[in-house]
């Protein structure tokens, strides 16, 4: 059956004011239009819907049996154009953000809070993984903005620098070096290294920058966190090379030193990224520009 949206907005309208002429004052129509639409909608339904009383009309048996359906109709139609308007002006949506793991740990939490003060209505969720997996996320549309370092394949993705993400190389407090100066990066071919699993951003990082100087990297531990190496650090396990950012509380307490190492701190940045020439929805097009300007914010 061929009814149209159109046809059932005309029927409300008519019955609501009892009048052709008003209802078409109040669609901005001209009588006749309303008329036509009425007669199709009539046609289609082998029905008559309306009794023509001298300059009003009133509603048919059938009239009245539709008219409910009609009223909840016009009632979704009209929460729908609120939901699309709310939409647009940023009062309701949902945005997906993947994050390799430091960046999800130590630098989205903060930007998101502050854009969820911004925009309370828009539902916002983290997903934490290794970048292999954000990407991955990123590619299937299942994460409408990702923060990562290291991308090595950026098919397919649009790219922004972020935040900076300088590596740097921590010791406990107690360890020999920890008060050393200008510490040549080869004397670090001595020490005992505890880093992350291979796929991590910083241990590549890491690896390239040893490899280039040609020095060699003993691997004492590895683990699967940053946490779990600032852990084993102030344990006295060994040193690590780790984003500044991971360490920001532990420097304050004095639980860990930042080495004065030759060639360090490294300087990273941190990647926003999404996949290019996709549509994005007004909630994660606004997240995706607040996260450009908090970047060009001084922190």
């Amino acid at each position: 059956m061929d009814v149209s949206l159109r046809q059932l907005q005309v029927f409300h309208a008519v019955a609501k004011h009892r009048s052709f002429s008003r209802a078409a004052q109040a669609l901005c129509v001209s009588q006749p239009a309303v008329s036509a639409q009425i007669r199709a909608l009539e046609q289609t339904l082998h029905l008559t819907l309306f009794e023509r009383t001298g300059r009003s009309v009133e509603l048919t048996e059938a009239g009245r049996q539709l008219l409910p359906y009609a009223e909840q109709v016009m009632e979704l139609l009209d929460d729908a154009m609120r939901a699309v308007h709310d939409l647009n002006n940023l009062q309701r949506g949902r945005v997906a953000v993947a994050a390799s793991t430091t960046a999800g740990i130590y630098v989205v939490p903060r930007v998101l809070g502050a854009f969820h003060r911004a925009y309370p209505g828009i539902e916002l969720s983290l997903d934490v993984l290794n970048r292999f997996a954000v990407q991955q996320r990123l590619l299937a549309g299942e994460a409408d903005v990702a923060i990562m370092g290291l991308i090595e394949d950026p098919h397919d993705l649009e790219i922004a620098q972020f935040l900076p993400n300088d590596l740097v190389v921590i010791a406990s407090p107690r360890h020999p070096l920890a008060r050393r100066r200008s510490i040549p990066l080869a004397e670090l071919g001595r020490e005992l290294f505890l880093v992350r699993e291979v796929g991590s951003g910083t241990r590549a990082d890491m690896e390239r920058i040893f490899a280039e100087a040609g020095v060699p990297l003993r691997i004492a531990m590895e683990l699967r966190s940053s946490g779990a190496i600032k852990q084993a650090v102030a344990a006295d396990l060994g040193i690590a090379v780790v984003p500044l950012d991971a360490i920001q509380l532990e420097l304050e307490t004095g639980r860990l030193v930042v080495l004065d190492v030759e060639g360090f701190p490294v300087r990273r940045s941190w990647s926003l990224v999404r996949r290019a020439g996709r549509p994005a929805s007004p909630a994660a097009d606004a997240l995706w520009h607040y996260f450009l300007q908090y970047a060009l914010q001084p922190h």
